[in-house]
């Protein structure tokens, strides 16, 4: 079973689970595959750790919405990327921007209101994942908004014949919306060099995927607009790697837009403030048993990559990072009102 198993689906290459004899031909150290595991240790980790901080201990208010279940997507997609290649993101951007590097304790603190954040405080969860540093460029709250961002952003890069790309990351359900459909086609009429990655977690809010889209996959949409189109397991880190390798390849060097589907699920509800009910419990059940990190960690075992005492050794270290950024977050100081004019931008 090849970690790229392609077959034709109108069109549509399709990418399974990677197994283990081809964890070992994916190009990557052993090095490297524990950092990406602790990479999604940690935005795990940090995403329950929210959830208490909200839900528990009473000290995060406002909207926040959770990346859980949807790790290997994040990691193997970034992985894939240069740092100078800039991302876009969503709403449910804390899995992004702890992937790409975004210091901790900014995240936190932007969670918290606090001037450590990554928006001055100004922001919020939903806002967070933003940090030019490293080229996360923007983190959009209206679902669809950010792929004709990202379009601009690519023609920008285009005017400058820059060899870097644009990674935009979306959901399911901003493939109902127009600025998908006007996003894409015009990136496929321009020829810019974007990354569409649909996260397909199974739900837009509360409705289900099965129930709003006709068809098998998200993918096929982008067939209609000449695109290169990608289905990925998307619960695989490996997977995900090595396609979003070969689709950024792609993108970089034939200076085009390719899309790619990575279909996952996410473990709660659309918001920390939502139980999911609507969810079948059988259904959540069988994605809890794919669990990508589960999963991840147990190929790790089976490859002699981690043994169990490392893997403990790194859960403790991921804990004490996020209670540090906690503390941060906690200690820092909320922005002065008198510092508020030197954010707000006038057209005079």
């Amino acid at each position: 079973m090849a970690v790229i198993i392609r077959s034709k689906m109108s069109e549509v290459i399709v990418i399974e689970e990677a197994s283990i004899d081809e964890y070992k031909t994916v190009g990557l150290t052993p090095r490297e595959m524990i950092d990406m595991f602790r990479q999604m240790l940690e935005i795990r980790r940090f995403e329950e750790r929210v959830e208490r901080l909200f839900l528990v201990e009473g000290e995060l208010i406002g909207p926040c919405h959770l990346y859980l279940g949807q790790e290997a997507i994040a990691v193997g997609v970034i992985k894939a990327l240069r740092d100078e290649d800039i991302i876009v993101s969503t709403y449910r951007g804390h899995g992004h921007a702890l992937a790409r590097g975004v210091p901790m304790g900014m995240l936190m603190g932007e969670l918290y209101g606090k001037e450590i954040g990554t928006c001055k405080g100004l922001g919020g969860s939903m806002h967070s994942a933003m940090y030019v540093k490293k080229n996360i460029f923007m983190a959009t709250a209206i679902v669809g908004s950010g792929i004709p961002i990202a379009v601009g952003i690519a023609l920008g890069l285009k005017y400058k014949n820059s060899d870097n790309i644009v990674a935009c990351f979306f959901g399911d359900g901003a493939t109902t919306t127009g600025a998908f459909h006007e996003g894409i086609n015009m990136a496929a009429i321009l020829k810019l060099p974007v990354l569409f990655i649909c996260e397909n977690n199974q739900y837009a809010y509360s409705l289900p995927f099965s129930k709003s889209f006709a068809g098998e996959n998200v993918a096929k949409f982008a067939l209609g607009y000449g695109l290169k189109s990608y289905f990925v397991y998307g619960n695989d880190v490996i997977s995900v790697y090595k396609a979003s390798k070969e689709a950024v390849k792609e993108v970089r060097k034939h200076k085009i837009p390719v899309f790619m589907e990575c279909r996952t699920y996410r473990q709660k509800g659309h918001g920390v403030y939502d139980r999911a009910l609507y969810r079948p419990k059988d259904e959540v059940e069988k994605w809890l048993k794919n669990d990508p990190i589960v999963k991840f960690s147990r190929k790790l075992i089976e490859l002699g990559i981690l043994t169990e005492e490392e893997l403990k050794n790194i859960e403790e270290d991921v804990k004490e990072k996020i209670e540090k950024a906690v503390e941060e977050a906690r200690k820092a100081k909320v922005i002065e009102f008198e510092e508020l004019y030197k954010y707000v931008y006038s057209s005079r």
